[in-house]
């Protein structure tokens, strides 16, 4: 059964916090015989930090799971994961470059995981805005895709995606091209889904905000499957602050935001990620 949750208009009264500036990442400078361009490096970079933030939180699976990034000026390339590593052992220079008929633009970088090139090229196939997607099975996100019901605003911080989540019923593993319509049209231009009985998925402008996207949607899912696990009478909360709790942009601005402090953690207690 695939849910729709109408949008809520928001008067972004927060506009002024949202102007704000975060704080700079200094660039990494690409190694001696790397032939992409210093933005492509960068994008690995980025890449394997939230590789590597994923496994931090335990929300990895084994070698399965995927996380992409788009490849900085270039029509159709993408950077994910060579499958056959866990996602702690992912760095910059171990991403593999794909292009959307599924070419590998670089010898001996490893296989891609057939499933995941169908779920990620599909995004960047119809959407132009999107260059970072993360797609996980967490035991709560898919505990929470196995609801008829998804997604609940049961919390703030649900509220801050609940509406911005997406539903696509499972059809089996993601091995077949002709999914990728599929996910295409229950995406349309949300951000978020749940993939029923399968797990999550978020998307952004960049990795900073798919991360930020993704972990709000994880601890929603959290949450939900701890509350419900009370039997416990839930609290309802007001149609009207519900709306109000979902604000467009918010999560560019908390994910630019802390993504500063996601590199300098993982600068200080591993940074092979870089490497």
């Amino acid at each position: 059964m695939t849910t729709v949750t109408q949008q809520p208009e928001v008067d972004l009264a927060t506009e002024h916090l949202f102007a704000m500036a975060p704080d700079e990442i200094p660039p990494v400078p690409a190694p001696s015989g790397f032939t992409g361009s210093a933005a492509e490096w960068n994008a690995r970079v980025d890449l394997a930090a939230c590789y590597r933030m994923v496994a931090r939180y335990g929300w990895d699976d084994f070698i399965s799971a995927h996380i992409s990034a788009r490849v900085p000026d270039e029509d159709d390339g993408f950077l994910i994961n060579p499958f056959g590593l866990l996602f702690d052992e992912i760095t910059a220079s171990s991403l593999v470059k794909v292009n959307l008929a599924g070419d590998v633009l670089e010898v001996g970088r490893g296989q891609v995981n057939p499933a995941g090139f169908t779920i990620h090229s599909a995004v960047y196939q119809v959407r132009a805005d999107v260059n970072a997607v993360v797609h996980l099975h967490t035991l709560d996100g898919m505990a929470v895709s196995t609801s008829a019901e998804g997604v609940l605003p049961l919390t703030q911080t649900a509220m801050t995606v609940a509406a911005d989540v997406a539903y696509h019923d499972f059809e089996g593993p993601a091995l077949d091209l002709a999914e990728r319509e599929h996910l295409q049209q229950h995406l349309g231009k949300r951000n978020l889904m749940l993939l029923r009985n399968h797990g999550t998925l978020a998307v952004g402008d960049c990795v900073p905000t798919a991360f930020a996207r993704i972990y709000a949607l994880e601890r929603a899912c959290t949450v939900q499957v701890r509350a419900l696990g009370t039997r416990s009478v839930l609290t309802p909360v007001d149609p009207d602050a519900v709306a109000k709790t979902f604000v467009p942009g918010a999560m560019e601005f908390i994910g630019r935001f802390g993504w500063p402090a996601v590199r300098r953690t993982l600068d200080r207690t591993d940074p092979s990620y870089r490497s």
